[in-house]
């Protein structure tokens, strides 16, 4: 999974659903030390921005994610970027193989938040994110993207 994977919500009703693309979510960057950028935003053309998880108390941004899809978040979001900045990865990925098929979990630093993902193919991988005490997942999916760009 090494590399720099382009995140595609997938609508299933969870409070998240089109928050991520409205503040110009990108996706997901895996290293080789099986560390990672879990949340990846694009501000401009060719350029990716780290953001720090922590920086969001995940169940106030639950209880208040229809604020996210609005054009002030989008705003408000793009001029706080700097401020938001990880200052290195914020996640650890652990890979597992069951029954030929391949899974990974990514665990969060310093949110209670599990990423797992399941392979479909070289180019694509399935996501559903996991917060600690919610009953409900936020469904994702991730196409591999060609790394020579960024």
């Amino acid at each position: 999974m090494v590399g720099i994977w382009r995140g595609e919500g997938i609508s299933s009703g969870h409070p998240l659903d089109g928050v991520l693309e409205n503040l110009n979510w990108f996706g997901k960057r895996f290293h080789a030390d099986f560390r990672a950028d879990a949340l990846l935003f694009q501000w401009q053309p060719g350029r990716l921005v780290p953001i720090e998880p922590s920086v969001f108390p995940i169940r106030l941004v639950l209880r208040f994610a229809s604020f996210g899809r609005t054009f002030i978040a989008r705003n408000w979001f793009s001029y706080l970027e700097r401020a938001f900045r990880a200052k290195g990865p914020t996640a650890t990925v652990k890979l597992r193989s069951v029954d030929f098929n391949e899974t990974a979990a990514m665990v969060y630093d310093r949110q209670p938040i599990v990423d797992y993902f399941r392979r479909i193919d070289d180019n694509e991988v399935a996501g559903m994110m996991v917060v600690k005490g919610d009953d409900r997942c936020y469904f994702f999916r991730l196409h591999r993207v060609d790394n020579a760009g960024w």
